[in-house]
């Protein structure tokens, strides 16, 4: 019996013992957390009460979540009756992805703030530091990146690719993070953004044609969208580029977003764009469409066209009346335009107008288009000509555009297709109309050349009012509108009867050219008949030329001596002229020397009529009829007249009054005045003794045969002496 109860003690032992150990743990508030798990613990009563309204998670000691979890082992004094314990798995990022985080808790956000900004707290590892250090509820600007993470998810739900960690929710809650994370997915915001690889490209991506024909999958470009900080400014449309002066404080290509809004960066379109590279950016923050750079090709410019910026000041003057042109940074056509590259350009900021700088053709030839496609909606040209045909003519342009008045392109037609189809189009089918109106269709057939010179200086003028230069017009074959009524076409009843005057053309060529190998063949039959009579004809011919010889010998032996008998006669008779001038000449010259002393002996009487009683008185003493007349007749006329006397009428008498004058001391040099003119006389006419002899000196020297002038040699040596003596009288007078 003892043995017995003693048994039945130790069994009762060894119960209570079970028993305590199974009921110790509630006893003692004993809770286990494994090590992959986190315990999320909920205070159901508290002493200290209830949390405010609006408060979710407790750090004072309230009840409800509290701030701090429980990691994996053991744990005590947790009573049942007083905690309740979530396990929940740790938060895992997987490599290479995003994690994003939604706190329950926190201060509200203000109404123009969209994501909780960024607080000190191990990467939400601290509950109690994020509410204390003043974190904000909502969708947190902040993401994770691969890790495992001890995350209380009664305060943040963190959303990956694979699992959203939400903790303790309601069904409405998980509704709400499972739509998010399917936005994410489709946004591929788990993801990191890159660029440079071969992606999908956005279908919208404003790029003209050539671009993407260049390009690769490579050339691509990040174009950023903020979606939360400042609006931007009324009437932009693309937020600025924020940048740091400082090195290492910038925001990193929106990767940091508290640097970013603290540099003043805003919501909106981002003018800066994302290049080559990995980023990892917050989809919640922002977004990011993926577009091909700008490539101008080698050939072309680009000019710019700015969607923001400051105004600038307009570069083009005031003649240019279809815009301005800034500088570059500005809103507007920039003044320069880009070369050929590739270019990191905002699609939304910047709009790049290709402009080919080579030369390039357009063809109005219905359903023929260029690979630039400028000409797509060009047809060939109807016309009507002067004789009534209505052909359509098909023609290619060949055009230059200057690379610096690009610009002034894009800002007066928009593009280059506006250019072809407003401008262009209009002006040279109307150019081409007037033509045909005064131009026969046989002339635009046959006369192309011409009218494609015409046309190229005439379009060539016009163009340059749109710097544009005309290099060539080129005009095709025309080709017939419509078929005429015996089904033949115009043109071509045309060019059949072109054919058939080209074909009368060509015989009458032949039967010219027939007519000459007749007589051609009539020159052969001439030829070989003159060869069978060579012999004879020979020697007669050169009989013919030995007469003809001596006859010209005989004749130029008689023109010899004909020259010889004239040049003789010359000689002798321009020999006599000669002697005769020279006489002459002699004698002139004697007389002048004469009537030089009879001047001088006047001079020396004082009287003229001295002189010539002298010269009386000389001839009487020389005269043989005596001084003394045997008979002396004396004759009186009447009576005297008042003051006269009867001597006046005797030369003797005379003469004894101008002696008995002379010694009373009376002057008769009066009547030497009228000497003066014959001095001026003589010396007139000595002037043209001289002037004379000087004209027949030069007279025989260029006019007298050789033999002629040993001639005039002779005589010069007496001309001289003649002229000399001349000379002398005249310098005597």
């Amino acid at each position: 019996m003892d043995i017995v109860m003693e048994n039945m003690t130790y069994v009762i032992w060894i119960a209570v013992g079970f028993v305590g150990l199974l009921f110790a743990p509630l006893l003692l508030g004993i809770r286990y957390i494994p090590h992959n798990r986190i315990g999320i613990v909920e205070k159901l009563w508290a002493f200290k009460g209830s949390l405010k309204e609006g408060k979710i998670i407790a750090f004072n000691g309230e009840a409800g979540f509290q701030a701090k979890i429980l990691r994996g082992g053991l744990h005590f004094f947790y009573f049942p009756w007083q905690y309740s314990i979530h396990k929940v798995p740790l938060v895992v990022v997987s490599e290479g992805r995003i994690g994003y985080v939604y706190a329950r808790d926190g201060q509200p956000l203000p109404p123009t703030q969209t994501l909780g900004q960024n607080t000190q707290c191990n990467n939400y590892q601290d509950c109690q530091m994020f509410l204390s250090g003043g974190g904000q509820r909502g969708r947190q600007r902040a993401i994770l990146r691969e890790g495992v993470y001890a995350i209380n998810q009664a305060q943040f739900v963190v959303i990956t690719e694979t699992q959203i960690y939400a903790g303790p929710v309601t069904k409405l809650e998980a509704l709400k993070f499972a739509n998010w994370q399917e936005e994410l997915r489709g946004l591929t915001g788990f993801s990191p953004i890159i660029i440079g690889v071969r992606t999908v490209v956005n279908n919208d991506s404003p790029q003209p044609a050539p671009n993407r024909l260049t390009l690769t999958d490579f050339d691509q470009i990040g174009v950023v969208t903020v979606h939360d900080g400042e609006s931007i400014e009324s009437g932009e449309i693309i937020a600025p580029e924020v940048n740091s002066q400082e090195e290492g404080m910038g925001h990193s290509y929106f990767q940091d977003p508290e640097k970013f809004l603290a540099l003043g960066g805003r919501r909106g379109k981002q003018l800066q764009v994302l290049t080559d590279g990995t980023y990892f950016i917050n989809r919640w923050f922002a977004t990011v469409e993926i577009h091909f750079k700008t490539l101008i090709p080698i050939g072309y410019v680009g000019v710019v066209v700015s969607y923001h910026g400051v105004k600038g000041e307009d570069l083009t003057g005031d003649k240019f009346r279809y815009g301005e042109q800034v500088d570059p940074g500005h809103r507007g056509v920039w003044k320069r335009a880009l070369p050929p590259g590739k270019y990191p350009l905002n699609p939304y900021a910047l709009k790049v107008e290709l402009v080919p700088t080579v030369n390039f053709v357009l063809r109005w030839v219905t359903g023929m288009v260029e690979q630039h496609e400028y000409d797509k909606d060009l047809k060939s040209i109807e016309l009507i000509t002067a004789d009534g045909y209505e052909p359509i003519l098909p023609l290619s342009l060949v055009l230059h555009i200057d690379y610096e008045k690009a610009p002034r392109v894009v800002q007066r037609f928009g593009d280059v297709k506006r250019l072809i189809s407003q401008t262009l189009d209009p002006i040279i089918s109307a150019y081409f109309r007037d033509v045909a109106q005064t131009t026969q269709m046989l002339d635009l057939l046959t006369r192309r050349e011409d009218i494609q010179q015409r046309a190229t200086a005439e379009l060539g003028r016009r163009f340059q009012d749109y710097d544009i230069n005309c290099i060539a017009v080129m005009i095709g074959r025309p080709q017939p509108k419509d078929a005429g009524p015996d089904g033949v076409e115009p043109i071509e009843r045309l060019f059949d009867q072109l054919r058939q005057r080209r074909l009368a053309q060509e015989q009458v060529l032949t039967f010219k050219q027939q007519e000459e190998s007749a007589l051609k063949l009539k020159e052969l039959n001439d030829a070989k008949a003159a060869a069978e009579k060579q012999m004879e004809l020979t020697q007669t011919k050169i009989d013919i030329d030995i007469s003809s010889n001596r006859g010209e010998a005989k004749l130029a032996e008689a023109k010899r001596l004909a020259k010889r008998d004239i040049a003789r006669a010359t000689g002798e008779g321009r020999s006599r002229q000669l002697l005769g001038k020279g006489e002459a000449s002699r004698i002139g010259q004697v007389g002048l020397s004469e009537a030089a002393v009879f001047l001088q002996k006047i001079r020396a009487f004082g009287d003229s009529r001295l002189f010539t009683l002298n010269q009386v008185s000389d001839r009487f003493s020389q005269s043989a009829q005596p001084l003394v007349p045997e008979r002396l007749l004396v004759m009186n006329q009447g009576p005297q007249e008042k003051g006269s006397d009867a001597t006046s009428m005797s030369i003797l008498g005379q003469l004894l009054t101008l002696m008995l004058a002379e010694h009373a001391g009376l002057d008769f040099r009066k009547d030497a005045e009228g000497l003066e003119e014959m001095q001026d006389y003589l010396k007139m006419l000595n002037e043209q003794s001289k002037q004379e002899i000087s004209d027949n000196s030069i007279t025989d020297q260029t006019e007298t045969v050789p033999e002629q002038k040993a001639i005039t040699s002779a005589m010069v040596p007496e001309k001289n002496c003649e002229t000399q003596t001349s000379e002398d009288d005249s310098e005597e007078l």
